[in-house]
């Protein structure tokens, strides 16, 4: 490498900690940057040279999907023990365990790596953004094309892409306590700090995966992907998601079936052992009980599930970004949501200036409103890129046309805050005298202008009434001025309102119905006034609970709020901050929170939220937070979304609840006979072959029709409900096999090998068709119809289960023929047991009809991992991550408050 090269190379692996203690001028140097950003060429070259800044790849990785099928310890023990079988001579029933073992990896394999081609799939939709300099001109590009150098532009609710040495700062506040756990905001500020300052005091830099909280900013990027703070800790979690809670509520089921497994297999192993029987086969059969009371496909099931469900919602225009999100959806029972966009059409216009006297014209008034935007008003028109909706609408209006931006000179400017509610410049008209111009809500607006005239209130009253969104704009000379702080917007005179309107949407009231069906409360949190918020609830007649204003929330302690907003419909003129705490409180109260909205305002909102969502016109920062994007702009699909959600928590139930009763009785039902007769009563590849065909028909479980009752509140994980299941059904399913062992050896005086065959069609008839009655409440065929996919299914297994004692195959399988009034008595005995199921279910439901739905689950305290996970999701790319090593210097996490605290990383 030449010395011309490595000199390159040094330039960008420039330290966060050095960049903070140099200067603006001195870091933009040592990264070969300038204000105006990186020419399109070099950051092309530096992408080659770095990597891009991703810190998870999406890529589905067939070998990682096959690795976990085998890492079940029960499989694991099976095929040692088959290989044991091999040595010792006993080569059938080793090569028959054998083929069924690769036959259900291949099954797993197969539905969860089609699983995870459908996420990789989501991830390859969804692109997140930044608004960068490049070559001097605004654009935005990928966030994982950034690359040190790259000079960016930050606002409110932007999740920061990188590790960043500010250049400038507008009143910047950024909440990092994803990385260190403080709940308060850190201001930062573009001077440089101390050298040697700790990673927690650099105040001149902002983190990757941190959230601009008020304010906006200039900097330079630093530090990309794992040389970033937040990568190098995403990187150490791996790739693999956190558990949500129908995960861990699958993790306590199974748990459950593992105790039962290991307490009926041990005493089924001591028994033989004590009945002097053959080590290898009493083994091999205690283990195929293990095996068989287990349901091995659950995962396929599950992941087969989210995949379909991931399918049919692509096909509603509804995008998840992670395959759990739609578990996340299901579970929804409060909606809180920002008006503008969801109830409202979200396109939003500029209706007419309102001069508040005669001296201000409506072009006049016009052009103040468009100086008064923090954006460049010199390429406004051109580039939307940073423009809030309303400043968005305001340059689209045909008045804008004329404005000439070589009139006026930017002389300082105060952004927009939640706090202040308005965007202050100081202008200079053909190097005039400065003037201040400020635009924002009224009622701030007004309260700096003096006593309001009772003409001026009804007008704005007026404009309220009528629905509209109102911007008041005042001004005041400043020839003393060159700089702007928060105490210069005084003694102002009132120009006049801007007038703008969002429709409601036509259909809204009938996604309000459908979310009201489906028992989820909603709500509306807005910036806007409460009478505009009023209006647009009246007019879609939504029922309002109440109304809280910022003010009133500001006031309220945490006990006093979270009571208030579970009663309250609409939170009117509330900040990014409490919109927040709002979610948060909701969420405390046990509910599972999502909260919608499509503004810059509503990030903070979206990612303190369980489930966030927004919609495809929404602003690029509200669609980062997200973890659901309605492609459509339809409330509607929101609802069909939750009902997929809850759909598949409803078929995974069916294949639980069969696994508890027809599992576990049949093996209950093997154990008993094991110890009473003087030979096994199945082999152990007869056991882990009806357990294969059982499994495969239920595959089909995921595409079945939910009755309507499951669909109308959440559903959570209830083990002593299953458990009570289990020991009701189970038993009835032990009785009919015990009628099989009678018919078999009193009626039909049945050899070992025709015992076999007999019971395993009986066992794989019973436990098959019974799903029909299992997968509702009510009663089958004639008031809840399955899909014809699980009648084929399950059919097409009895069909096989029946054909195979039958069958060439049926002497190496170990099975005899059997004679054909047993055919009959079959026959008799599937319908008597579906009908005592029938009696039995409708007895359980009635005695437990208040476990319809399970009672809530507790209050949720989500671990870091997951809001690290869930914020890491948007540094992703198609293509393994290659690994980084992080020098000893950099291996403490944030320091300085973080020194001062104790534990880990805390989550938000």
């Amino acid at each position: 490498m030449t010395d011309v090269n490595v000199r390159e190379r040094s330039s960008l692996q420039l330290a966060i900690t050095d960049a903070a203690s140099l200067t603006a001028e001195q870091t933009l140097e040592r990264l070969g940057s300038a204000p105006g950003g990186l020419t399109g060429e070099e950051a092309a070259a530096r992408l080659e040279q770095l990597g891009p800044n991703a810190v998870r790849t999406h890529r589905a990785n067939a070998w990682a999907v096959l690795g976990r099928q085998f890492a079940s310890p029960i499989l694991i023990l099976l095929m040692v023990t088959a290989g044991l079988s091999l040595f010792l001579g006993d080569a059938t029933n080793s090569i028959v365990i054998g083929v069924i073992l690769l036959a259900s990896v291949g099954l797993g394999f197969t539905n969860e790596y089609r699983a995870e081609r459908a996420s990789e799939a989501l991830h390859d939709r969804v692109t997140h953004r930044a608004v960068a300099l490049r070559g001097g001109s605004t654009r935005e590009v990928d966030v994982t094309a950034l690359v040190p150098g790259d000079v960016v532009h930050l606002s409110l609710g932007a999740i920061i892409p990188a590790d960043i040495r500010l250049l400038t700062t507008n009143n910047l506040l950024c909440d990092e306590s994803i990385l260190t756990g403080e709940s308060q905001p850190a201001a930062k500020e573009a001077a440089p700090v101390a050298a040697g300052s700790a990673l927690g005091d650099l105040t001149s830099c902002v983190f990757m995966g941190t959230v601009v909280q008020s304010g906006g900013c200039t900097g330079v990027v630093v530090a990309t992907g794992g040389r970033a703070e937040f990568g190098r800790i995403a990187l150490g979690l791996g790739e693999r998601q956190p558990q949500t809670e129908f995960q861990l509520g699958l993790k306590r089921f199974s748990f459950l079936l593992l105790q039962v497994a290991m307490v009926l297999t041990s005493l089924i192993f001591v028994a033989n052992l004590l009945l002097q029987r053959p080590l290898i086969e009493s083994l091999l059969f205690s283990l195929a009980i293990a095996v068989g009371i287990t349901p091995q496909l659950l995962p396929a099931v599950v992941s087969t599930s989210l995949a379909t469900g991931t399918r049919q919602l692509a096909k509603r225009k509804v995008l998840v970004k992670r395959l759990v999100c739609i578990e996340d959806l299901g579970d929804m029972d409060i909606l809180v949501t920002d008006k503008t966009g969801t109830l409202t059409e979200g396109r939003i216009s500029f209706t007419g200036a309102l001069p508040a006297s005669p001296e201000t014209s409506d072009d006049g008034l016009l052009t103040l409103g468009l100086l008064a935007t923090e954006t460049d008003y010199r390429d406004a028109k051109n580039s939307p890129a940073g423009q809030n909706p309303l400043d968005a609408a305001l340059w689209g209006s045909p008045g804008a046309s004329g404005f000439d931006p070589g009139r006026f000179e930017r002389v300082d400017l105060i952004g927009f805050d939640h706090q202040r509610r308005r965007t202050t410049v100081l202008v200079r008209d053909n190097g005039g005298p400065a003037q201040l111009v400020t635009k924002g809500a009224p009622e701030d607006i007004l309260a700096l202008c003096g006593p309001t005239p009772p003409a001026v209130q009804a007008l704005l009253d007026e404009q309220f009434d009528a629905g509209s969104r109102v911007v008041a704009v005042a001004t005041r000379p400043a020839p003393e001025l060159d700089r702007l702080t928060p105490a210069d917007e005084r003694n102002l005179a009132l120009a006049g309102f801007l007038v703008f309107l969002d429709r409601p949407k036509a259909n809204a009231r009938q996604s309000l119905d459908l979310l009201e069906a489906l028992g989820i409360s909603v709500k509306i949190a807005t910036g806007d006034n409460a009478k505009v918020a009023e209006k647009v609830c009246a007019d879609l007649d939504v029922v309002s609970g109440g109304t809280l204003t910022g003010a009133q929330v500001e006031a309220m302690s945490d006990a006093d709020l979270a009571a208030a907003a579970r009663t309250a419909t609409i939170f009117a003129r509330v900040s990014p901050e409490q919109k927040a705490r709002i979610i948060t409180l909701l969420r405390l109260s046990g509910g599972s929170v999502g909260f919608m909205g499509d503004g810059v305002n509503d990030a903070l909102a979206l990612h303190k939220a369980d489930i966030g969502i927004s919609v495809d016109t929404a602003t690029d920062v509200a669609k980062d937070a997200a973890d659901v994007v309605l492609l459509d702009k339809d409330l509607g699909v929101l609802a069909e979304g939750v009902m997929e959600g809850r759909r598949i928590f409803a078929n995974t139930i069916k294949y639980v609840l069969m696994g508890t009763s027809s599992n576990f009785g049949n093996m209950f039902s093997a154990a008993v006979a094991s110890v009473v007769l003087s030979f096994l009563p199945m082999l152990p590849g007869q056991i882990l072959l009806n357990n294969l065909l059982y499994d495969s028909g239920q595959l089909a479980i995921p595409g079945d029709r939910v009755d309507k009752e499951q669909l109308r509140a959440p559903s959570h994980w209830d083990i002593a409900f299953i458990r009570r299941f289990m020991l009701l059904f189970g038993p009835i399913s032990s009785l009919f096999d015990f009628a099989t062992f009678a018919l078999m050896l009193f009626v039909f005086t049945a050899a070992p090998g025709e015992f076999r065959a007999g019971w395993f069609i009986e066992s794989i008839a019973t436990q098959t068709l019974i799903i029909f009655a299992i997968r509702t409440r009510r009663v089958p065929f004639l008031r809840s119809r399955p899909s014809a996919g699980l009648i084929a299914a399950s059919l097409g297994v009895v069909a096989v289960g029946i054909f195979l004692p039958l069958s060439p195959v049926a002497a190496v399988l170990g099975f005899d023929p059997l004679p054909v009034p047993f055919f009959l008595a079959l026959l008799g005995m599937v319908v008597v047991y579906l009908v005592l199921v029938e009696v039995a279910k409708q007895w359980f439901f009635a005695r437990d009809a208040q476990q319809l739905a399970a009672p809530p689950p507790p209050v949720r305290r989500r671990k870091d991992t997951h809001h690290i996970a869930r914020r890491a999701f948007r540094f992703s790319i198609p293509v393994k991550v290659p690994p980084l090593s992080v020098p000893a210097s950099r291996k403490n996490l944030l320091g300085g408050r973080r020194a001062r605290r104790a534990g880990p990383v805390r989550n938000l």
